[in-house]
């Protein structure tokens, strides 16, 4: 071997014993969550969360029941649907996943892009939030929970911080906890990155303190969310004559998906195998699926005729609460758009929007988002449903 070979041999060996030191130290400080977070995007080329990269998470199974599942009825026009140029303008410009709509109960548009089918698992990102917001209004109904101005601490004794003894859970669905939580994504080194990517959830949590008083203002958090998952999860566990559930997921299960008749079952994300769900996002579906929860709200919590949650809840969910856009863990387009909807939102512009005016859901998955400056209510998402109601609003 020459000598220049032998220097290159050496070198890399170098190298290779500086990363192997560099992945020890991150392995034992407190990003050790950056590990998981690169493994996910850098290295399979993308540069933040994607909506497949749940297959990369330990996740815990949402089962459906296959054989009382319900198929929404279709409409013998959807495989000749033609898209309007605008509407394919701005699905191709945010990478679209699916693009469904629903116009009287009824299926009549259903697109898949990519690598997306009707059987594709698609992380919901933060329309999980809305999910588990209607969890906990079944826990209430039946009695798991007393009521959404119950004190947070009954449920969760180790919160703290100054205003801690006030926050009740309407804080948490309403995005007015008061909590020392920056929501922004953009840094790998964010509490909201440290959230995604940690295997110790409740160890995260357990840092946030509540800092302002509960109530006073609309900051969205989603440590807000994960802190109503942890309070659903011990009322599960504890109610006195009442079924125990042991996992969020199983309680999804039973309320949500076999009494919706999902037509699959789905998977939530957890921090670690065997560990907790990330509540505050992460609830892998199918399109179709999706489009139920989004029935569920249009039809004001019943479906096939059957209520599952109180129409009263949905009255107080989409009214907005401290901001003009948001209710009870439900974004509100408000005066910005020429025809009302309310929605469930997550990031990289997953949506599943409820039209009450024209009967409609659309439900859209992908990887991007059209922004305009700070607006609450996105370009691409109101392009979504005006053009949907422009093709089959009529």
């Amino acid at each position: 071997m020459g000598f220049g070979k032998l220097k290159g041999v050496k070198i890399i060996g170098v190298v290779c014993v500086l990363l192997m030191l560099l992945y020890g130290l991150v392995w034992v400080s407190p990003y050790k969550y950056l590990i998981k977070g690169v493994r996910l995007t850098y290295m399979v080329g993308e540069s933040s969360a994607s909506y497949l990269d749940w297959k990369g998470f330990s996740t815990r199974v949402i089962s459906n029941n296959p054989e009382k599942k319900v198929v929404q009825p279709i409409s013998t026009n959807i495989k000749s649907v033609v898209l309007s140029k605008d509407l394919n303008a701005m699905l191709t410009k945010t990478e679209s996943g699916s693009y469904l709509v629903y116009g009287n109960d009824t299926l009549v548009c259903e697109k898949y892009f990519g690598p997306i089918t009707d059987t594709t698992k698609q992380n919901s990102f933060s329309m999980a939030k809305s999910i588990t917001t209607l969890l906990v209004q079944i826990a209430i109904q039946e009695g798991y929970i007393n009521g959404w101005d119950d004190k947070v601490k009954k449920y969760l004794p180790w919160v703290s911080g100054a205003y801690s003894d006030s926050l009740t859970l309407r804080h948490l669905t309403t995005m007015t906890a008061g909590l020392n939580w920056d929501e922004g994504n953009a840094s790998p080194f964010s509490i909201a990155a440290k959230a995604y990517y940690t295997d110790n959830i409740e160890g995260v949590m357990r840092t946030i303190d509540v800092v302002e008083n509960p109530g006073a203002k609309f900051q969205y958090q989603s440590g807000s969310t994960q802190l109503l998952s942890f309070v659903l999860q011990m009322a599960l566990q504890k109610g006195k004559n009442l079924p125990k559930f042991n996992q969020v997921s199983d309680y999804a299960s039973e309320k949500l998906w076999k009494a919706l008749g999902m037509e699959s079952g789905a998977l939530w994300s957890l921090d670690r195998e065997g560990g907790k769900e990330l509540g505050f996002c992460c609830l892998n579906a199918i399109s179709r699926d999706f489009g139920k929860l989004g029935l569920l709200a249009l039809h004001s919590g019943k479906m096939s005729g059957v209520s599952i949650i109180d129409s009263a809840f949905f009255v107080l969910a989409i009214k907005p609460y401290k901001s003009e856009n948001y209710g009870h863990s439900f974004w509100l387009s408000g005066t910005e758009n020429a025809v009302p909807f309310y929605y469930y939102q997550g990031l990289q512009g997953q949506y599943i929007c409820v039209i009450p005016s024209k009967n409609m859901v659309v439900v859209r998955t992908g990887n991007g988002i059209d922004r305009v400056n700070d607006q609450l209510i996105f370009e691409c998402v109101k392009t979504y449903v005006n053009e949907a109601i422009k093709t089959f609003g009529k």
